[in-house]
């Protein structure tokens, strides 16, 4: 029984009528689609009381039960708390968090009436928790007759804090929570509902929660749940401390620069709002914790602008990514660093990773041990990358983030693998009895799940003739489905994650293989296909251009420059411009190793794959410090159509002969149009052979 369907069941129980959905989910505090979602589990949460759920269309929903089995009920339910005495190991999670709550001066028999269970049992969880806290710089002090406390330094106990709350808070508690205003009351009281939130204090939990929410801070509603509840009892715990005027130590570890940074001043905002709320004064070393909680914090949406995450200026990291990714691969390092994708979420990952290291800051990966199990090569290489960050912090990483590391490189290597893969899009049928019912809500949960890589199409099970059944990869259904040809995967209507897993799999297994459903028209489709890839090699040719500039010039006035050049109309050349500085905010395209830039990006300021060329006058090196003492610009602009995939492969290509064949970029430096336009030739010759044999 979810802390949802507890509060749902309470309210049902306190009307004892039939109510509408829409007033439930109103008293709930969520949206009726989420009181809907909920409902369907209300017969099982029922299960072991002689109460029945009850609903219908156009009437409401009630409960049919005694009166004494709905007092039973509700009992149970405002009993909250589910702790297990029995549970040795829960019991002892939960009394690290009392100890962490409170680290005063406690007596055994505190500790034995609040988790029900002897003095003798506590005394010997003390000595099994200690093991834990001592990793942390954390020691229990025994003192015969008084008590046991917690001793430590400040530092050593706001690590061993943050470190119980990436151990063992539920995150799913809040998964609700960033999906709309009102489903967040439902998520509040979820997490005080919890076995954490039972051991907290309701009162200033929910006070505190408030206050945070009440900013409505980007920063701040853009964490990670697990991120944002490790925040909230951060500070929960400190506010407790602090009204039993405990005092909080200062850190003379943290840097003193920390009230100059943007994080600092919304801490400072967080703390006056906690102030006013709880009418006390909340010490300065407070809001650089708050600070650092927040800097140190995974987001699930990555900011980019002049001010937020990463200083783009900063050429020392991007120097640093640079290093990362050569040790990585050197001989996919050229390619990996084209990946808009994995630069990006690589430079957004490092900010607070330098945080967390900097400050011993300690952060879960649960899928650490699938990670080096599954992927051990990139873990290996990974490790590699690791000991570059070491060498630039001067401090260890911790196996948690290397295998943070290992995700993004690990992602990027199967983008980078998967372009010589025909990925397809998979055609699936969804089957119930009538095909409108529970198909549709299969549908909706599998095209969330698999997001245009699949083509999905309800059916009742008369739907299924050899036609459909023809045209389909295969079949999810809720029902009995006998059919020879094609797979079907038999499910619960509710899809359960082994189920989800089994399509996955599926879907998988049918994007990499050839699709035997073409239709009679297949091979007027693959003309109209080869008619295009001819078509744009000739326009890259045709309209290959090459321009001279001052050897001074800067980078922006550059990019002014190209922006004319390739398109006559000034709109297009300034979507060029800041289409191509967006690029370079993400990662630097200029590669003094190999003696030129390559600037490229997607932008509507074109209509077809463009490739041009940048020369100075007199064929001298560009001297703006920016350019690293280049002696050329190469321009590879696509245009933002359908024919993504063509055109990525043509000017893909051409990248891959900027660094193999040397004398190509030789005959470039010669600022021979017609020489440049020849040699190119002979290159996408090829490259247009190969395509050929590829489809045929």
């Amino acid at each position: 029984m979810t802390p949802r369907i507890r509060q749902i069941l309470n309210i049902m129980l306190n009307e004892n009528q039939t109510m509408s959905v829409q007033n439930l989910a109103k008293q709930v505090g969520v949206s009726k689609r989420t009181v809907q979602r909920e409902l369907e589990y209300m017969n099982a949460a029922l299960k072991g009381y002689d109460i029945q759920f009850m609903s219908k269309t156009g009437v409401g929903v009630w409960l049919e039960g005694s009166e004494d089995e709905k007092n039973r009920l509700r009992e149970e339910i405002s009993s909250g708390d589910s702790y297990d005495v029995s549970n040795r190991e829960e019991r002892r999670k939960r009394l690290i968090l009392e100890i962490l709550k409170d680290k005063g001066l406690k007596k055994l028999f505190y500790y034995s009436s609040k988790f029900k269970v002897s003095e003798a049992t506590i005394s010997t969880d003390l000595e099994a928790v200690e093991e834990w806290l001592n990793r942390y710089g954390l020691n229990i002090v025994r003192k015969p007759g008084s008590g046991v406390s917690i001793e430590g330094s400040e530092r050593s106990y706001r690590k061993a804090i943050r470190t119980f709350i990436n151990e063992n808070i539920d995150t799913k508690l809040l998964q609700e929570a960033y999906e709309n205003d009102e489903s967040f009351t439902g998520a509040r009281d979820g997490l005080q509902q919890s076995n954490i939130g039972q051991i907290l204090n309701d009162d200033i939990l929910k006070r505190v929660i408030n206050c945070i929410m009440g900013l409505a801070d980007d920063r701040v509603m853009d964490l990670t749940e697990n991120a944002y509840m490790g925040l909230v009892i951060h500070i929960t715990i400190a506010i407790n401390r602090m009204l039993k005027n405990e005092i909080l130590e200062a850190d003379t570890g943290l840097p003193e620069t920390m009230e100059m940074d943007e994080d600092y001043a919304l801490a400072g905002r967080i703390v006056k709002e906690l102030e006013e709320e709880f009418e006390i004064e909340i010490p300065p070393v407070e809001i650089s914790y708050i600070c650092l909680h927040i800097k140190g914090a995974k987001h699930e949406k990555i900011q980019w602008s002049d001010q937020k995450t990463v200083e783009m200026e900063n050429r020392e990291l991007l120097q640093l990514v640079n290093e990362m990714i050569d040790v990585f691969d050197e001989q996919n390092a050229f390619l990996l660093k084209q990946d808009e994708e994995f630069i990006q979420g690589l430079l957004a990952h490092l900010q607070p990773t330098f945080i967390r290291i900097m400050y011993d800051m300690q952060i879960a990966n649960p899928m650490l041990e699938s990670i080096k199990k599954d992927y051990p090569e990139i873990f290996e290489k990974c490790i590699r990358v690791a000991q570059v960050l070491e060498k630039c912090l001067g401090r260890p990483v911790p196996e948690t983030e290397t295998g943070f590391l290992t995700v993004h490189f690990g992602a990027a290597m199967v983008r980078l693998e998967g372009r010589n893969e025909n990925i397809r899009q998979v055609r699936m049928g969804v089957v119930c009895s009538s095909g409108i019912g529970i198909s549709r809500l299969m549908m909706t949960k599998l095209e969330k799940a698999f997001r245009g890589r699949t083509e999905i199409t309800p059916y009742g099970k008369k739907d299924i003739t050899p036609y459909i059944a023809g045209k389909t990869d295969f079949f999810v259904s809720s029902i009995p489905l006998e059919l020879e040809e094609v797979p079907v995967i038999f499910v619960n209507p509710l899809l359960s994650e082994q189920d989800m897993e089994e399509v996955r799999r599926m879907v998988y297994q049918y994007e990499r293989t050839p699709d035997k459903h073409k239709e009679e028209n297949g091979f007027s489709r693959e003309l109209e296909e080869i008619n295009l890839m001819a078509a744009q090699i000739n326009a890259v040719l045709k309209y290959a251009d090459v321009f001279r500039v001052d050897s001074h010039i800067t980078f922006e006035e550059l990019l002014e420059v190209i922006g004319e050049e390739v398109s006559p109309y000034r709109d297009q050349g300034e979507m060029i411009q800041d289409d191509l500085m967006k690029r370079e905010k993400m990662a630097s395209q200029i590669f003094a190793e190999f003696g030129f830039a390559l600037l490229h990006t997607r932008t509507k300021g074109v209509i077809r794959p463009c490739f041009h060329v940048c020369l100075t006058e007199g064929g001298k090196p560009f001297e703006n410090a920016y350019f690293k003492g280049i002696q050329v610009v190469f321009i590879m602009l696509l245009p933002v159509d359908g024919n993504v995939k063509i055109n990525s492969e043509i000017l893909g290509y051409i990248s891959s002969v900027l660094i193999e064949d040397y004398s190509f970029t030789e005959t470039v430096l010669t600022g021979d149009k017609e020489a440049i336009r020849k040699a190119l030739s002979v290159h996408l010759k090829k490259f247009f052979n190969k395509y050929l044999s590829q489809v045929s």
